[in-house]
């Protein structure tokens, strides 16, 4: 037991070391990726990159915070804001961390129980996943070629309807079970009004093709411009790869940008424009961390200090779960 407890903890470590060895070590001419990076257009390139990066952040957060206020209780939004900007910092070494991070934060502050909470932060991640999977669907019609030139995509779009389709089978069996786990998942999912999260899903839509445009102005200001029909296939792609844990994101990026985009330009360019972004994303989540993190931790500590005395803390009531007996 231990030794597979030691294995799930170390070896996505150990598969995220092996992909910078082998990217950085084996797959990337510095020389060249030097020479690719001067002929950026270097400040377009920054402007647009942290503007990608802030949009992603915003919608993130406020959409988080809508559906935890919705499902959870109505903590104050200053807290909620502070906890997932604190996560940030975390953010710079690996995105499941930060997300665990704001996770178990989150189940501090509301008290509520663990399952709640992660269905509620769960919600955006699931309708944003929607629209990827949306959106891959509809390149596939839209690219030249079609589907015999596009397999990539089609397996893309094949691989995510079917575990969307998996997931809502497993919700209609929650609810028709007696088992006490899934009756506990059935109480919680009779509580969602999945109808008062139809407006996210709008919200998304607009983040996709706000997305899109940036990394469309972005690599064209690096000198790599990429068409706009397959960013719009691939961009999701790209984005499922993140799910493998990594360094920042580090050698994780720059392996899915050669791999799904080397048709339009050579791999050094495009390694070197994954390297930049992923750069500029690592000074954004620290400074974004850093400006959060002295309230995220005074938040903690207030929630530590109120459970102890057994009060509620200052400025909002702790909530607690109804499904708890």
């Amino acid at each position: 037991m231990r030794l597979r407890q030691l294995l799930r903890r170390v070896l996505p470590w150990l598969v995220s070391a092996a992909l910078l060895v082998y990217v950085f070590g084996w797959l990337t001419e510095w020389d060249k990726l030097i020479e690719a990076t001067q002929r950026a257009n270097a400040p377009i390139f920054v402007l647009v990159t942290f503007a990608d990066k802030m949009i992603f952040f915003l919608f993130w957060t406020m959409l988080q915070v809508q559906a935890v206020r919705r499902m959870v209780g109505p903590m104050p939004l200053k807290r909620l804001i502070s906890l997932r900007g604190g996560s940030e910092l975390l953010r710079s070494i690996s995105n499941p961390l930060a997300d665990a991070a704001f996770l178990i934060g989150l189940v501090r502050i509301t008290r509520g129980s663990p399952g709640r909470v992660i269905l509620a932060a769960s919600v955006p991640g699931f309708v944003h996943a929607i629209v990827m999977i949306g959106q891959v669907t509809l390149a596939l019609f839209l690219l030249e070629g079609g589907l015999s030139a596009n397999r990539d995509v089609a397996i893309a779009a094949a691989i995510g309807w079917s575990i969307i389709l998996g997931i809502l089978f497993s919700v209609r069996f929650a609810r028709r079970s007696t088992g006490r786990w899934l009756a506990r998942v059935r109480m919680w999912l009779e509580q969602v009004e999945f109808r008062a999260f139809l407006p996210m899903l709008g919200w998304f839509v607009l983040l996709a093709f706000m997305d899109i445009g940036v990394q469309w102005i972005a690599t064209r200001a690096f000198g790599a411009p990429i068409p706009f029909l397959a960013l719009v296939a691939r961009v999701p792609i790209l984005y499922a790869a993140f799910m493998i844990p990594s360094f920042g994101n580090f050698g994780t990026r720059e392996l899915a940008w050669a791999a799904l985009f080397g048709e339009f330009h050579d791999r050094d360019t495009l390694i070197a424009y994954a390297f930049a972004t992923n750069s500029l994303f690592l000074i954004f989540h620290v400074v974004i961390g850093i400006a959060f993190l002295p309230r995220a931790i005074g938040l903690l500590r207030q929630v530590r200090a109120a459970s102890r005395e057994g009060k509620d803390l200052p400025g909002g009531p702790l909530v607690r779960d109804p499904s708890d007996p």
